[in-house]
């Protein structure tokens, strides 16, 4: 049995399903093995200021060290020691509420059974009384790689709280690279029509530090920042698809040295100077130096949290498609975005539900000081606009919403 938490930095809301993010704030970053003073900065300069509100799921494994191996010498078959470990792990979960922790990771597949899970929450509801009033829990959040056809089903873990949704990652790499004849058009029932979990125990990403690495569940459908350009579409698709609690990844680059399709190098740790975890500079650009790749300050990426925060509550509406590859969906009357991932061009006036006026597209530039750095779309009185995105487009998809009216 291995315990392994991430915190999750995401306010003082507790509930075991919903995070409750203050100010409509709808996602998390995970921060990978960053160190601390560099989270703490980031919350401060980045998170909160772009509509992240400090979201971060971050990982200490020397922390949880002890919790993690409570020095049982492989006893933990034995009732008594379990019990010894499901008291350690709480109090360690106690502690950390005490500092404003608000929520936790479990890595729960292969290592702890529900029934282990739902014994720490209950151990921890005696320790935390005031935290459990009415009924409330922290959010739970917990790794379980079910991929169909694993004898553990995420299913068995909904009792405690979201699971992770691996299949989501996976199924939409697919896609996106058109592999075995997928198509976007197919996306028109993503979520439970594609058989995921139930969008209110859903945790969803594309890609984490494992898979990106070719380890755990997803294959070589995963999308990562090594694929730039797809990986932009693919995360826009997840910020704008109302389907489960989103999170996004932050890492850092390694050399890679492939061997007969393995990369013999992605057991590579982050970015260090003999040993010690190197800062996380920031350039003039505003992106990140000493080799940390920080997807979640590229522009695209930011701007659809803000996307996702605009439309938070709002219908999944108005899809178009052609058919192949390229589609467009709506999201009430707070926001329209269309994606060309076809070998040809596309032109065409689609119906977006936003009342009538000039916005700036998210994905090509940002809306500043009431202009727009980037593209501009006009939507008629009768809410249509017209849209052009060139199969050669650096980022072929443009998305608008109703903060970025000009």
């Amino acid at each position: 049995m291995k315990f392994i938490l991430l915190l999750s930095l995401i306010g003082f809301c507790w509930a075991q399903y919903d995070p409750h993010t203050t100010d409509g704030r709808t996602a998390i970053v995970h921060l990978f093995e960053w160190r601390w003073v560099d989270i703490a900065k980031e919350c401060e300069r980045y998170l909160a200021p772009n509509d992240n509100k400090c979201n971060g799921e971050i990982s200490n494994y020397n922390d949880a060290y002890q919790v993690r191996n409570c020095r049982l010498s492989g006893l933990l078959d034995l009732a008594l020691e379990k019990d010894y470990v499901r008291t350690k792990v709480a109090d360690y979960m106690n502690h950390l509420i005490d500092i404003g922790v608000a929520g936790f990771r479990l890595d729960a597949a292969k290592h702890m059974w529900p029934g282990d899970i739902k014994a720490v929450l209950d151990k921890l509801h005696n320790l935390n009384t005031k935290w459990f009033s009415q009924g409330s829990r922290p959010f739970i959040f917990q790794e379980v790689i079910d991929l169909g056809g694993e004898a553990i089903k995420g299913s068995e873990y909904f009792g405690n709280g979201r699971v992770t949704e691996f299949k989501f990652g996976a199924k939409l790499g697919t896609v996106i690279r058109k592999w075995n004849g997928e198509k976007m058009s197919y996306l028109k029932n993503w979520g439970e029509g594609w058989g995921l979990v139930p969008s209110d125990r859903a945790l969803v990403f594309v890609d984490n530090h494992d898979n990106q690495r070719g380890h755990g569940a997803g294959g070589a459908s995963i999308l990562t920042f090594w694929d730039a350009r797809m990986y932009k579409m693919a995360v826009g698709f997840m910020l704008a698809h109302p389907y489960g609690f989103t999170r996004v990844m932050s890492s850092y680059r390694w050399n890679r040295n492939f061997q007969n399709g393995k990369d013999q190098n992605d057991w590579i740790g982050p970015p260090n100077n003999n040993g010690v975890t190197k800062e996380v500079t920031i350039n003039a650009d505003t992106t990140c130096g000493n080799d940390w790749v920080c997807e979640h300050r590229w522009r695209q990426i930011r701007n659809m949290v803000a996307f996702r925060n605009v439309v938070n509550g709002q219908p999944f509406a108005n899809w178009w498609d052609n058919g192949s590859n390229q589609v467009a969906f709506g999201r009430g009357n707070r926001g329209f975005i269309v994606f060309n991932n076809d070998d040809w061009a596309l032109s065409t006036t689609l119906q977006t539900g936003l009342p009538a006026g000039t916005y700036c597209d998210v994905i090509s530039g940002d809306k500043v000081d009431g202009n727009c750095t980037g593209l501009r779309v006009n939507v008629g009185s009768d809410g249509k606009a017209h849209f052009s995105i060139s199969n050669s487009a650096e980022d072929p998809f443009i998305a608008i919403h109703a903060d970025s009216k000009l």
